[in-house]
């Protein structure tokens, strides 16, 4: 079958490479096409477009960019109909995909969706759009199945894919330490985001944290495909280190971590790594975004999947030297604190199920083509 798949950030590369994967293992004819990353191809997809070249962060970013975004989405569109897909799979990213749906469907074409835009934190009337252009939706959190119930749509609950990319571990990490010239203090993991507008506004705030910490090693953990001197840029002479697609062995090796609000604030809580959630876009866009969003009291997958605060979230203004100062020292020194949080993310893993989700996701999105087929030659 062909399978047309779109992914518009790093963690979407991800967590489709894995779900070609388990698709490869199933259908002997298979063939990809995408938009995402340099995983999604290692899995033998024709790469279309890299999501290096389709993020833009914040309600300012993609006005400044509108015309690059609408040229790309007619470029897609186009690509979608040259090659005449069995099933459009999206990934994710809400603003772009959510309209190739509905082209999508238009034209008769089937879509399925894994990973659901968080339309429970924000613009709830997307559920309508996803339910007339969605044939089927396979969600990762526990909570989103029984959300989309109240819209009486039906969705599949597959358990989240992190568990099986991360193979969540705790074992030290000596390559590491060697390879990265780290010395034998502990570790502080820095983890600024991978766009260039969040690494600019995180980092300097950031790594300010070095000079107040001296008996601890602040390290960076470069996005995969974000060149080293949009970092080198904001470090400057500083010492500190910076590691590229070794996240996860960082994390490992980490005493405690400053991430910046997304994905990466579930792989550190998986990884058992106490941490402070950080985040502050541009004032334009954090107000219209306050405006929009309803309902929702944490803006981190940790404590939203929890629903109470597990890990403190330094927002916009409270995103200063003064608060993550205080923070880190709690995440270092306080040990009935530090204990709390790691019973607590404990807590968190096994809320979100076993390993399995790309393999159950990859299982029910085959036997539903396979079953359509079927019916069509019957």
């Amino acid at each position: 079958m062909k399978y047309y798949i779109i992914a518009g950030e790093a963690s979407g590369d991800l967590h489709a490479s894995n779900l070609m994967r388990e698709l490869n293992k199933r259908d002997a004819e298979v063939d990809f096409r995408c938009w995402g990353g340099d995983l999604m191809e290692a899995q033998g997809g024709t790469l279309v477009k890299h999501y290096r070249d389709l993020a833009f962060m914040g309600f300012l970013e993609v006005l400044l960019n509108i015309r690059t975004i609408l040229k790309n989405m007619r470029f897609c569109k186009k690509d979608i109909l040259a090659y005449k897909p069995d099933v459009l799979i999206l990934v994710d990213y809400p603003g772009f995909n959510l309209r190739i749906a509905k082209f999508a469907a238009e034209q008769g074409i089937r879509v399925f969706y894994y990973i659901s835009p968080q339309v429970w934190a924000w613009k709830k009337s997307r559920v309508y759009k996803i339910r007339k252009y969605v044939e089927r939706m396979f969600v990762i959190l526990p909570f989103e199945k029984d959300f989309y119930s109240k819209y009486d749509y039906e969705v599949d609950f597959v358990g989240h894919p992190l568990l099986d990319a991360i193979g969540v571990e705790t074992k030290d990490n000596d390559d590491l330490r060697d390879t990265a010239g780290l010395d034998d203090r502990p570790v502080i993991a820095v983890l600024p985001g991978s766009r260039k507008q969040e690494i600019r506004k995180m980092l300097p705030v950031m790594m300010e944290m070095a000079g107040q910490f001296p008996d601890h090693q602040f390290v960076i953990a470069a996005a995969p495909s974000t060149p080293d001197q949009i970092y080198l840029d904001v470090i400057k002479d500083t010492d500190l280190k910076l590691v590229r697609g070794r996240m996860h062995e960082l994390l490992r090796i980490s005493t405690a971590a400053m991430v910046t609000s997304g994905t990466a604030t579930l792989e550190t809580a998986l990884f058992r790594v106490p941490e402070v959630v950080c985040y502050k876009g541009g004032w334009i866009s954090y107000l219209i975004a306050r405006r929009l969003v309803k309902d929702i009291e944490y803006i981190s997958l940790v404590n939203l999947i929890m629903d109470h605060e597990v890990v403190k979230e330094l927002i916009q203004g409270d995103f200063n030297t003064k608060n993550l100062k205080k923070e880190l020292t709690r995440l270092i020194s306080d040990e009935a604190y530090r204990t709390k949080m790691l019973s607590e993310l404990d807590a968190l893993h096994n809320k979100l199920g076993g390993p399995g989700a790309s393999e159950t996701a990859a299982g029910l999105m085959y036997q539903r083509l396979l079953n359509k087929e079927q019916r069509n030659k019957e």
